[in-house]
């Protein structure tokens, strides 16, 4: 028998097999293959349990030859009944089977005692089919969603030289990286910098502070930095590591843990649009840094 096929003592549950129907097939002596009268039975009940589902198969033999042979006997004629049902009749998934050969409680009449008899359950008693069979259901564990954070959409920076500075935040991209699962890339869209440096450009303060504010509100979240450039194979210069270096020096400075935020520059290695580039538009594509979550549980 396939090894999915478990095996089980049936008569260990005797209060259960009350509550199961029962539906039996007779051979003849030492054949395990059904005669004509006996596979028309079985076809009989097939057609009138398409709705039913069996539970277990057991397999008997009477007390002619040695126990060894009958056990043997009694597995076979288990084994082409299960090959006729399968497919046919559903099943449970931990369907039993179970081979008695000669050790079952004997009937006087020798034929009664060839036989294979299956349990299984009508329609109406499938809803109550782990309550029948006493299985306990395993309470389904409770997967509890991250509560959605109210983050700011602005916020205000006062300026060395006198003033302040109203800084308007995308809470969508927060949302999206608070919310991803470990594996996840996510651009940090108009995340620019000055020509041939890894200085950002005034205008892209704001995508810092969101980084920040997203790392403040989700203690437990681990990023790393992905820095790209454009225009020519390689990176000679280091720029793209430079410029996620430049990020995640900024996060650091600002109280989030060095093991939360880390970097890698992967230059050209992993561009949007193939080298060389057709148009600015491409070529500002292919000029990013990207956030991969690592951590978000």
């Amino acid at each position: 028998m396939k090894k999915s096929i478990l095996y089980i003592l049936l008569f260990l549950f005797p209060l259960l097999l009350s509550a199961q129907e029962q539906f039996s097939v007779y051979f003849d002596t030492n054949k395990h293959e059904l005669t004509k009268v006996e596979m028309a039975s079985l076809n009989a009940w097939m057609d009138a349990n398409k709705t039913s589902k069996i539970l277990a198969i057991n397999g008997y033999t009477d007390e002619d030859g040695t126990t060894g042979l009958n056990d043997t006997l009694a597995q076979r004629r288990v084994r082409y009944v299960f090959d006729i049902v399968k497919g046919k009749v559903k099943t449970r998934e931990d369907f039993k089977t179970h081979s008695f050969g000669e050790l079952h409680d004997m009937s006087a009449v020798k034929a009664e005692n060839r036989k294979v008899t299956l349990y299984y359950l009508l329609e109406k008693d499938l809803a109550k089919e782990n309550e029948i069979l006493g299985i306990k259901e395993e309470p389904k564990p409770v997967v509890k969603k991250k509560a959605p954070i109210n983050y700011p959409d602005r916020i205000i920076l006062n300026d060395p030289r006198g003033g302040r500075h109203v800084i308007k935040l995308d809470v969508e991209f927060m949302q999206k990286v608070s919310s991803a699962k470990a594996g996840e890339k996510l651009e940090i869209k108009n995340l620019n910098f000055h020509l041939n440096t890894f200085a950002i450009v005034a205008e892209s303060r704001p995508r810092l502070y969101e980084l920040l504010h997203i790392m403040r509100a989700n203690p437990k979240l681990k990023l790393k930095l992905l820095g790209h450039i454009c225009c020519v194979n390689g990176d000679p210069r280091k720029l793209s590591y430079q410029r996620a270096k430049a990020v995640a020096m900024f996060l650091r400075k600002n109280g989030i843990e060095r093991e939360r935020v880390t970097f890698e520059g992967l230059g050209t290695t992993d561009p949007i649009y193939a080298l060389p580039e057709n148009n600015d538009e491409e070529r500002a594509a292919n000029r990013r840094v990207e956030v991969l979550v690592l951590e978000n549980p």
